[in-house]
């Protein structure tokens, strides 16, 4: 168990890859904002890659522990520490009961860490996921991020704790980290020429967008669009804006929505329909570089994939998870 002292900025109890199938009720989603850090997290403390862990966003987390465990921290480097003694990243550590672990604030690159705990998290299923909906206040700890006085269960280790110590990633296995993040995606559903010209998407695709400070778990906000881009004049029977279309399903997780004139990529919590056009879908390899992003700080950047490279790259991504990461 761990209690918490400090809930820094937002930490939440995430799973991956989340609730699922429950898109057409109204409800996202959610799961862990970068899955490649919760999936290493959880490989070196000996748990399911998909398995509950804390997602630590921006930084300022505290807690001591009630039990003995064994835990790792991956992500961006928040300098984490056990009673004030730095750990190493990309480790598996011991812990004792009463021993405190905190965290400073994001590192040079990337902005959430994440605290994978031997066996998991211990919390019943919402809908078959562990995982934290913050805009709809449900799933995880009591559907909110951790508060002081929070006690947090963990589920029962699957395997000694004396032989998941030490367990290491390899130095190539470790995600690399950027302040420009290139996400492979796909255009449409709404894209050239009915709904951007093709000068439009060549921008998209082409253009270095930085990640406005508005962003959070729902919407990563980019700078706006330029003139030209739309193939409208107005929406039509949608609105009066070129970006409005009639009320449609939004391909959550990844879609670039055009809101007026903001591209706006729809992630973890976002809504999963409305009136606004999609011009194109972040493929599921590449959700994990967005969780990483740092809003008024870092870039994205999309380029143009084939959904043969989608599928394969989402492969490739699932067989990270296993012990030939490890040294």
């Amino acid at each position: 168990m761990l209690k918490v002292i400090n809930g820094g900025i937002e930490t939440l109890v995430e799973d991956w890859p989340g609730r699922l199938g429950y898109l057409g009720k109204g409800m996202a989603p959610s799961g862990a904002f970068d899955n490649v850090g919760l999936g290493f997290a959880n490989l070196l403390v000996g748990n399911p890659a998909g398995e509950a862990g804390l997602e630590v966003t921006g930084g300022f987390f505290q807690g001591e522990f009630l039990t003995d465990s064994v835990i790792a921290v991956t992500g961006t480097d928040m300098k984490p520490s056990i009673n004030g003694s730095p750990i190493p990243m990309w480790e598996s550590v011991a812990v004792k009961k009463g021993d405190v672990i905190a965290f400073s604030h994001i590192g040079e690159f990337g902005f959430r860490c994440y605290l994978g705990i031997a066996g998991g998290i211990d919390l019943p299923p919402y809908l078959g996921s562990k995982s934290t909906c913050i805009f709809g206040s449900y799933g995880g700890f009591d559907g909110r991020k951790l508060q002081p006085g929070d006690e947090v269960k963990f589920a029962a280790p699957r395997g000694k704790l004396k032989d998941l110590v030490g367990r290491k990633l390899k130095k190539e296995a470790i995600p690399e980290y950027s302040r420009e993040w290139v996400l492979r995606a796909i255009p449409g559903t709404n894209t050239s020429p009915d709904y951007a010209t093709e000068e439009g998407m060549d921008y998209l695709f082409s253009h270095t967008f930085r990640i406005q400070h508005t962003s959070n778990r729902s919407a990563y906000r980019l700078e706006e669009l330029p003139e030209g881009f739309f193939a409208r004049l107005d929406g039509g029977v949608g609105g009066s804006h070129p970006s409005n279309i009639l009320d449609h399903a939004y391909a959550m997780r990844g879609a670039l929505n055009i809101c007026g004139n903001t591209p706006v990529l729809l992630i973890a919590d976002g809504p999963t329909l409305g009136g606004y056009m999609c011009a194109l879908s972040v493929i599921n390899a590449d959700l994990w570089k967005v969780g990483q992003g740092t809003p008024g700080r870092d870039f994205i950047r999309f380029r143009v994939c084939s959904q043969d490279e989608a599928v394969q790259a989402r492969l490739d991504r699932k067989n990270l998870f296993t012990e030939d990461a490890l040294v």
